[in-house]
């Protein structure tokens, strides 16, 4: 989620105007929700593949679409990390201007074109375009993009909060549709027309597609590999990364503000004099999938920041992705490195570094990112 789930949006500054209020507030909220997902019916999972598949013939070109400042992290580097490994289309992080793209909470990457450039080597279009949160729900560049894209006939699909962006296109008018659960309202707010679908990790309507929160990239793209290339080969990826399943189940009422969200980010926030910047070495031929998982991760618990280093100004990772180090540097204290091993499968690398949050900063805190990324922990 961006800007640190802005009101809490504000809890420092609420806190001076006197914690009896933020109490009584607290009080209104429900304490943890437990729901299981109920299986989605076959007829259901069949229909979203035909929807997905791409024209017969040639190799698709799908594009994933992001601002130079804060396209979320997760849901810019996933999608392509996966998507590339399977090596079944032809994978293009794009860009709305030259330069590095900035991504939140974590890491700097450089996109492989501006959308200009994009335009000027595919005139007919992407088969599949991919929309990040992002910063600003609204931008003009994205919005007219999007809006060509779609009218030459690409599959639009808005991952997390970048359902947002794709309603706010004009894309998700009366069309069936779920994006992170703390967005949901602002989503509905701005696209009234949009038919909700509540346990969907990521629904179909037509040639858009959306998603749930931040981890449903990974669900979503195998979904998306399954379409273009067939069952066996979705099957061969989500081993690679360390994935049971990909199917669109999802308790939604499971994620939702709750007590102990709320108290964690308010006690975390608070203490401000105590926060760590924990060093991620860039390697080249790194994962690019566990970095950015395990990066969005670490910076998302109100007492840590990732920041990679490395000697080198630019780290090329498994999968071609230029990644910018924060700092250049030969090493980092030890008891503030985090590490990602080379032979770790992604979903292992993030239920690792959740079990390392929870050692370093409790359980609480645990749970804290991981409804942040709107992960089923349980699920996985």
């Amino acid at each position: 989620m961006r800007k640190r789930i802005v009101a809490v949006w504000g809890l420092v500054g609420t806190a001076t105007l006197g914690l009896s209020g933020f109490g009584i507030w607290l009080a209104t909220l429900p304490s943890d929700v437990v729901a299981s997902p109920e299986p989605v019916p076959a007829s259901e999972e069949a229909a979203v593949l035909e929807a997905l598949r791409p024209p017969a013939g040639e190799r698709p070109i799908i594009a994933v679409i992001g601002i130079n400042d804060a396209t979320e992290t997760t849901d810019y580097l996933v999608p392509t990390g996966i998507l590339r490994r399977a090596n079944i289309a032809d994978v293009m992080m794009v860009a709305t201007g030259p330069g590095p793209v900035q991504l939140y909470p974590a890491l700097q990457v450089e996109p492989d074109a501006a959308v200009s450039e994009f335009d000027a080597a595919h005139p007919e279009g992407a088969d599949y375009v991919i929309v990040p949160a992002m910063s600003r729900d609204d931008d003009p560049a994205v919005m007219a993009w999007l809006q060509q894209q779609s009218a030459k006939g690409a599959i639009v699909i808005g991952v997390c909060a970048g359902a947002k962006v794709v309603g706010a296109a004009s894309l998700l008018d009366g069309k069936r549709a779920t994006t992170h659960w703390y967005y949901l309202r602002d989503l509905l707010g701005r696209s009234p027309t949009i038919d909700y679908v509540a346990d969907r990790r990521f629904v179909m309507d037509g040639h858009v597609a959306t998603t749930t929160g931040i981890t449903a990239s990974m669900p979503m793209m195998l979904t998306l590999i399954e379409a273009i290339a067939g069952r066996e080969k979705a099957e061969a990826v989500a081993r690679d990364l360390g994935l049971q399943d990909w199917g669109a189940e999802h308790a939604s009422a499971a994620f939702t503000l709750t007590r102990p969200f709320a108290s964690t980010v308010l006690a975390n926030t608070l203490t401000f004099w105590n926060r760590d910047e924990l060093g991620i070495a860039l390697e080249p031929g790194s994962d690019e999938v566990s970095l950015a998982l395990v990066a969005d991760a670490w910076s998302r618990t109100y007492r840590s920041k990732a920041v990679t280093f490395a000697e080198l100004p630019a780290v090329v990772t498994a999968n071609g992705i230029r990644v910018l180090p924060d700092r250049n540097a030969e090493a980092w204290p030890d008891d503030r490195v985090v590490s990602i091993f080379p032979d770790q499968q992604p979903a292992i690398a993030l239920d690792q570094a959740l079990q390392t949050i929870t050692e370093r900063y409790g359980e609480g805190t645990t749970n804290l990112v991981a409804m942040q990324l709107e992960y089923p922990r349980s699920a996985e």
